[in-house]
């Protein structure tokens, strides 16, 4: 175990307690995403779960319909900046302006080049899948049958 200074020292967050807020956070199986996936199951929807769409790509999508070839991302919205919540912390400043900046240019990137490809790219933000859940899952699974009557 490493102790308190050394992780201060060495840590991009600014106190020990900030980076271990930072470390608890989940990378998957977020309660928008666990919501999502609940509902298109009870639907019938079978899919996958934190998978690369295309496995030449280093990018994972919170929900796959790999035979349909569509990709859902639910973005959290602190770490991807949504205009509408995202709040930029007073500690840290610079490094966490880079750090959305770079997040939104990746989510740009990954979409770009999963449309190159002929993948239907969702992206929803986390606020998304609150009150607004269902219309949420009816446009995946509008886009899931899109797909499978272009066949």
């Amino acid at each position: 175990m490493t102790s308190r200074r050394s992780d201060e020292g060495s840590s991009w967050a600014s106190s020990f307690n900030a980076r271990q807020t930072m470390r608890a956070n989940k990378g998957r199986d977020t309660k928008p995403e666990l919501d999502v996936r609940r509902l298109l199951h009870a639907h019938g929807y079978r899919y996958r779960v934190n998978h690369r769409p295309d496995p030449s790509l280093r990018r994972t999508a919170d929900i796959v319909f790999t035979r349909a070839r569509v990709a859902v991302f639910i973005d959290g919205c602190y770490w991807h900046g949504c205009p509408e919540h995202f709040v930029l912390p007073t500690a840290n400043r610079n490094f966490w302006e880079a750090k959305i900046v770079a997040n939104r240019i990746r989510d740009a990137e990954t979409s770009r080049q999963l449309v190159e490809r002929q993948w239907t790219v969702l992206r929803f933000w986390e606020h998304d899948t609150g009150p607004s859940l269902r219309a949420v899952v009816s446009e995946i699974e509008a886009a899931v049958d899109a797909a499978f009557r272009r066949r």
